[in-house]
């Protein structure tokens, strides 16, 4: 059979996947794969790690999103890259196409012990928004209340820096 799936859909994912987390998610990486398969693909994710978080504000938002991605599809290499702040329905002010964030994360690692008494290490780390003012990212949404959209392609080629290396050549 030679037929591709209309939509991919990735998560909801617990955890947010917003600014460079992206670059760390398998959430994020499956509808990666599939744009770049020629399937439109959208990544949800909820900015919340505990086991009972409450996804009504990811499901509310996330039906009509994928209506219109249905309905008009997604650019070639295209897929987006979608956060719910960790708030109930009734406090969200809505949903903001936002761009990715300039961030770190500023990684630690904590020494444990397993079960059985063997050593070993657990990342950890604390996040570095690098542009907190920046109303125009996903971060800024999601501490303001808002869903974060985020159209991510697959071509992430640094044009600018391209042009600066061909001068390189001469």
């Amino acid at each position: 059979m030679d037929r591709k799936p209309d939509l991919v859909l990735s998560g909801i994912n617990h955890g947010s996947n917003a600014s460079v987390s992206l670059f760390y998610s398998g959430t994020v990486a499956a509808a990666i794969e599939a744009c770049m398969n020629g399937i439109p693909a959208i990544a949800f994710s909820v900015d919340d790690h505990s086991p009972d978080a409450d996804f009504r504000l990811a499901v509310q938002f996330a039906r009509p999103i994928i209506k219109k991605v249905i309905e008009t599809g997604l650019s070639t290499g295209t897929c987006l890259n979608i956060n719910f702040p960790r708030i109930s329905p009734e406090e969200c002010k809505g949903m903001k196409v936002c761009r990715q964030t300039i961030g770190v994360w500023k990684e630690e690692f904590d020494k444990r012990t397993d079960p059985q008494g063997h050593d070993y290490f657990w990342l950890t780390g604390e996040f570095s928004n690098e542009e907190p003012l920046s109303e125009d990212t996903d971060e800024w949404a999601l501490k303001n209340n808002f869903g974060a959209i985020v159209p991510v392609s697959v071509d992430v080629t640094d044009y600018a820096a391209m042009e600066a290396l061909k001068l390189w050549l001469l």
